[in-house]
């Protein structure tokens, strides 16, 4: 089989769809609620789905270009995701368990109140030690070279294709 950006637009695009798919699958039948991040990383996914669609039909280089942009920017949110269940950096406060040193009671219960029910700062589920973002960071930069390769490769592959179809 011939490797083709189309190919390639196509496997990324499907790979977007399987996580995307995979969170919902989480959310609704396993029960597990996303934080503000799990949200956020879903956006770009949605997004690299759409470009894939489009250029399925318009065969555009600049859509390759801004798929493999949309697949590492979820790939920066989740590594960001992934600091804050380590403990290396402070996430967002409306979205962790943060310092209450220093705090009056009005603060501290308006802070309680502001609080999202799930934490960005725990990890609600993990495979061979890797929470989802984990996960997702990895796939996501894989969805990324793909998007990165065929944009590289347009110019030289699918040029005839998109003339005559």
């Amino acid at each position: 089989m011939d490797v083709t950006a189309s190919r390639l637009a196509l496997l990324a695009g499907t790979g977007s769809l399987v996580i995307l798919l995979a969170a919902f699958g989480f959310q609704y039948i396993g029960e597990l609620a996303p934080c503000k991040l799990c949200l956020w990383q879903r956006y770009p996914h949605g997004l690299a789905i759409v470009l894939a669609v489009l250029f399925a039909r318009v065969k555009h280089r600049l859509l390759l270009w801004l798929g493999g942009v949309a697949s590492l920017s979820t790939a920066a949110i989740a590594a960001y995701h992934s600091g804050i269940e380590q403990k290396w950096w402070q996430g967002p406060d409306t979205c962790t368990s943060g310092s209450i040193d220093g705090l009056s009671t009005e603060q501290l219960m308006a802070q309680i109140m502001a609080a999202p029910i799930i934490r960005c700062d725990e990890i609600a589920w993990s495979f061979l030690s890797l929470s989802m973002a984990s996960w997702n960071l990895i796939a996501s930069l894989l969805l990324a070279a793909l998007w990165f390769y065929a944009w590289r490769i347009w110019p030289r592959q699918d040029i005839s294709a998109s003339i005559y179809s």
